[in-house]
């Protein structure tokens, strides 16, 4: 765990302020490091009332982003860092870095300097009128249309889908309370889907217009396979929220639906033979029915064996950490 760091302020004064903790992903960032950090250091020296540290999560850089990191935390002792041995995914880095913190709120943002920490005295303000997320909303984007036109559409369902109305899940910039961090289980590509997994658990969720800036070092590390991933993604974060506890809830609908409907096709035929009407052997709507009939018997046995073996585990993924700070 990362050890709160000392200052001039006596004890009784440090345990007045806030302590607010950012955690940053980054991969191949080196240029932009020291003047991110130089940039938070001088927006928390205007902001008396809280302290802050900053946690760094390596995420497999292959150029001299750790070792520009070491250099600052010999200046600066609010810095931390973990390296990864190899490129685990922003979701890795982040349920890392939230299971590291100890801040009474915690940031994070994107270490390429896209993201303003001017930013930061608006996220706390918003923050501090009782809200457990707040969330950046790029409003006017610096970003190539084969980003910004899929992120639309992207925002666009996952608002309908999380019942939630922002304008942008994916923005790096958030800030919340400590609550939040040790309540979300982040793994494989769900960073994208904080703010509904936050609302989904009962947490005050919201966003706020946020200064973005064209990318000034590098390239991003993003290509456009992540929208296709992102839906995906969605699906299951649907599935391993709303129903991990009933799984029936999803599968019997389903299935019931699909077996009414097979079953009203084949009555309907039936009764039409019955009386004279019609022969079985040339509708291929009664093989329709009979069909619908058994796949949704089988939707119905899923949920039923979901039911059955539904749980929650508790295991923690290991990632594998190369170095410390």
């Amino acid at each position: 765990m990362i050890q709160e760091p000392s200052d001039n302020n006596s004890s009784t004064n440090n345990s007045l302020r806030t302590t607010v903790s950012l955690v940053i992903p980054l991969l191949n960032e080196a240029e932009s490091l020291k003047e991110l950090a130089q940039r938070i250091d001088e927006q928390f020296l205007r902001l008396p009332e809280y302290d802050y540290d900053i946690l760094f999560i390596d995420d497999g850089s292959t150029d001299d982003s750790f070792q520009i990191i070491r250099q600052i935390a010999t200046e600066n002792q609010r810095v931390h860092a973990i390296r990864f041995r190899r490129n685990c995914g922003k979701s890795a880095a982040l349920a890392i870095g939230f299971a590291e913190v100890h801040g009474d709120v915690v940031m994070t943002m994107d270490a390429d300097l896209q993201d303003d920490p001017a930013e930061i005295p608006n996220l706390l303000a918003k923050l501090n009128e009782g809200y457990d997320l707040v969330s950046g909303w790029k409003k006017k984007r610096y970003d190539p249309f084969h980003k910004t036109l899929p992120s639309l559409l992207f925002n666009y369902v996952t608002s309908l889908a999380a019942g939630i109305k922002l304008h942008d899940f994916n923005c790096g910039l958030k800030i919340y309370r400590r609550d939040v961090v040790k309540t979300l289980k982040v793994y494989g590509e769900m960073h994208r889907y904080l703010p509904a997994l936050a609302f989904w658990e009962g947490f005050r969720v919201t966003e706020i217009p946020v200064h973005h800036h064209p990318r000034k070092y590098g390239y991003s590390k993003f290509g456009f396979s992540r929208f296709f991933k992102g839906f995906l993604d969605l699906l299951t974060v649907m599935f391993t929220t709303r129903y991990v506890k009933r799984p029936l809830h999803l599968f019997g609908t389903m299935g019931t639906l699909f077996a009414l409907a097979g079953f009203i096709m084949d009555l309907y035929l039936s009764i039409e033979w019955a009386l004279g009407r019609t022969s079985l052997s040339n509708r291929p709507l009664a093989m329709f029915g009979v069909a619908l009939i058994i796949v949704g018997v089988q939707l119905i046995s899923i949920g039923l064996i979901g039911e059955l073996i539904v749980k929650n585990s508790n295991k923690i993924t290991e990632y594998g950490i190369k170095e410390r700070i």
